[in-house]
């Protein structure tokens, strides 16, 4: 149904969203997280930029199938969220880091189930 290549990337995805849900874990919440400035905001702005590099792959292969999974907002905000990081690190908001942490990544983390089922 869907390429190999773009199975691969979801399931990159799903992993990113584990790496990240780790790290809270570990740190016992998302803020805690942040506030560290050397690792836990570091390895998790690396993980959601490394999830906005999947999306626009997907994306700018054609994929655009499985991309239906997912809504158009997340994938954008993704992007936009990446071109923060890489372009005005120091200046990110990590409220809003956090609020994507939280609220968005269980519901991409969801869609990402869901394909991996079929």
């Amino acid at each position: 149904m869907y390429s190999t290549k773009a199975l691969s990337r979801i399931a990159n995805i799903e992993k990113k969203i584990g790496f990240i849900q780790k790290i809270v874990d570990e740190y016992g919440s998302v803020r805690a997280a942040l506030e560290d400035e050397a690792k836990g905001r570091a390895a998790i702005l690396m993980h959601l930029t490394s999830i906005a590099e999947q999306f626009d792959k997907l994306l700018h292969s054609g994929e655009l199938e499985i991309l239906s999974y997912f809504d158009k907002r997340d994938i954008k905000g993704s992007y936009d969220l990446r071109n923060f990081i890489a372009h005005d690190y120091e200046g990110v908001d990590l409220f809003i880091v956090e609020d994507v942490v939280k609220e968005r990544l269980p519901i991409i983390l969801e869609a990402t189930n869901q394909i991996l089922k079929i």
